[in-house]
């Protein structure tokens, strides 16, 4: 550790406590003394200057609060002395000038990827099972009993072998306390058959519960959801399981394919089970015709495709208060990279850009995206509160805990992620990237939620920090896990992929980071590095219906 605090942007007015403090310890930071009033834990924020009760406090060079009572200096920021502020925003100027980084050593670069016939390159290969309605789940559950293990799709079980363990004991006479302290061999039991088809990553089946008893609004984009699944270029194909009196209606579903992809040419097989019967035969047909696709989709093989067909999104969850000091901004680097290699990236997570509207704004290309931004968020904002919610509630307890104490807080450290290059587009949900460049898209801060509909956006991997830890993964797209501290990453190593501790450490720039991610990027893409994710079989996937979601 080669310094104790840290201040984020020259107009701020905390210093962020990169350690535990102590009451008494004095630190340095750019000259000056401070001497801490009261502990100020890892993560948190103190006061630089004395803030009487009224005064704003400005982080990131924001507006992210105002003093409930007075605060001294090397005085602990808390939410009994801060409330959530962020200052108003409006549409100005474009503000798209930029200083893209220096994409040389990268240019020559490509990764192994899957082509699609629009043009799009998948990082992966599954073929999809998508139920248009909840009804239709269980079939999608015993499709999946039958086909994954049959062609080697199986993950490895050892929590199954650790049952069985206790079993044995149980039946040799031993009590429960001594079950509960006897230590489990962690044996992993790998399926015995290989993939019968090598070119295929999987066969996944995006269960959900949606589709009937909602309102329209809520079918349709649901269809659009299921829609950018299909289309995204990690599907070679899909099999939809439909009941037929639902509203969310086949119909529909083809309509929001055209809408992303006019010359759709990917094998679609739809069956209806109040057409077909009975459910051996809906079934049998679904087997015949999903095992049919898996054929063809092993044709395809991975070839040279240029970095700017990579689509990226940015996620966050479990954050800390070094999140946005160390992992944010750093994969907020590798997006600016890969936008000036002419690639896509997605920031989303609308609650979690409240009080940086207006810098985004000013970045947006055109006027309509920047007047198109500011309504989706106030909008956004406006439900929330009708409910007697709205985005100021957003930080959970463990954000809070780690130092998140206002949304504005989190949100502007959320922000980093989407770098610093023009925004080419927003998007509402779920809606498609058609531009390259930084795209913001409407949807929750729930990861889940927020990973789905990026996905669904076109991402085909996935950018996720996290400070705190989450087991968050998606079916269809790698999601890599980056820390942003070195304590998570060696505490939760199994589910980490990246670590950016580095940063806060002081061993490496965000920059260095930026690149480093990049490049484990391009190796994830080709298929050469198998995420956690994706190796723990976390296919977490959920529809957001459009009622408030925070």
């Amino acid at each position: 550790m080669k310094q104790k605090v840290l201040k984020v942007h020259p107009d701020d007015n905390v210093l962020v406590a990169l350690t535990d403090l102590n009451p008494g310890e004095v630190v340095s930071y750019g000259g000056e003394e401070y001497q801490i009033q009261e502990k100020i834990p890892a993560k948190h924020k103190f006061a630089q200057e004395f803030l009487a009760a009224g005064a704003e406090v400005t982080m990131y060079g924001v507006l992210v609060g105002k003093a409930q009572s007075d605060i001294h200096r090397g005085g602990l920021l808390s939410t009994e002395n801060i409330k959530h502020a962020a200052s108003g925003f409006s549409i100005g100027e474009r503000r798209t000038e930029w200083d893209a980084p220096d994409v040389s050593k990268w240019q020559s670069k490509v990764f192994y990827g899957y082509h699609r016939a629009d043009g799009s390159v998948g990082t992966a290969n599954y073929w999809l099972v998508v139920p248009m309605v909840f009804c239709e789940n269980r079939n999608l559950e015993v499709l999946e009993e039958a086909l994954v293990n049959q062609l080697g799709y199986g993950r490895n079980k050892t929590y199954a072998n650790q049952a069985k363990q206790l079993i044995e004991l149980y039946k040799s006479g031993k009590d429960v306390d001594s079950l509960l302290n006897m230590p489990l061999e962690e044996v992993s039991v790998i399926p015995s058959s290989e993939r019968l088809f090598p070119n295929v990553d999987g066969i996944k089946f995006l269960t959900h519960s949606g589709g009937c008893g909602g309102t329209r609004q809520d079918a349709i984009a649901l269809c659009g959801l299921l829609a950018g699944y299909i289309t995204n270029a990690n599907v070679a194909g899909v099999t939809v399981l439909s009941l037929g009196c639902q509203n969310a209606q086949v119909e529909i579903l083809e309509e929001e394919i055209r809408k992303r992809d006019p010359e759709f040419s990917k094998p679609l097989y739809i069956l209806e089970q109040q057409k077909i019967g009975t459910e051996s035969e809906l079934l049998s047909q679904a087997i015949k015709l999903t095992f049919a696709g898996l054929v063809q989709a092993n044709q395809c093989k991975r070839e040279p495709a240029p970095l700017s067909k990579l689509c990226i999104g940015l996620e966050c969850g479990g954050s800390d208060g070094f999140s946005g000091i160390s992992a944010n901004p750093a994969i907020g680097y590798t997006s600016d990279l890969l936008v000036a290699l002419g690639g896509s990236v997605i920031l989303a997570e609308f609650p979690e850009l409240c009080g940086v509207e207006q810098n985004l704004s000013d970045r947006c290309v055109d006027y309509e995206n920047a007047e198109r931004f500011s309504f989706l968020m106030k909008t956004y904002n406006e439900r929330a509160e009708a409910v007697g919610s709205g985005f100021d509630m957003n930080p959970s307890p463990g954000n809070i805990k780690d130092g998140l104490i206002t949304d504005a807080i989190k949100s502007a450290g959320a922000a980093k992620k989407g770098g610093t290059s023009p925004v080419a587009d927003v998007l509402d949900y779920p809606e498609k990237v058609k531009r390259p460049g930084l795209n913001l898209l409407c949807t929750p801060g729930n990861d889940v939620e927020s990973t789905s509909a990026e996905v669904a956006s076109g991402a085909n991997v996935v950018l996720f920090t996290t400070g705190l830890g989450t087991p968050t993964g998606n079916p269809i797209a790698p999601v890599v896990k980056i820390s942003s501290n070195t304590v998570l990453y060696n505490k939760m190593n199994d589910i980490i992929d990246i670590n950016t501790g580095t940063v806060i450490e002081g061993e490496e720039t965000i920059e260095q980071a930026g690149e480093r991610i990049l490049d484990y990027v391009v190796r994830v893409a080709s298929g050469e590095i198998e995420v956690n994710a994706v190796r723990l079989g976390q296919d977490d996937f959920i529809p957001w219906k459009r009622g408030v979601s925070l």
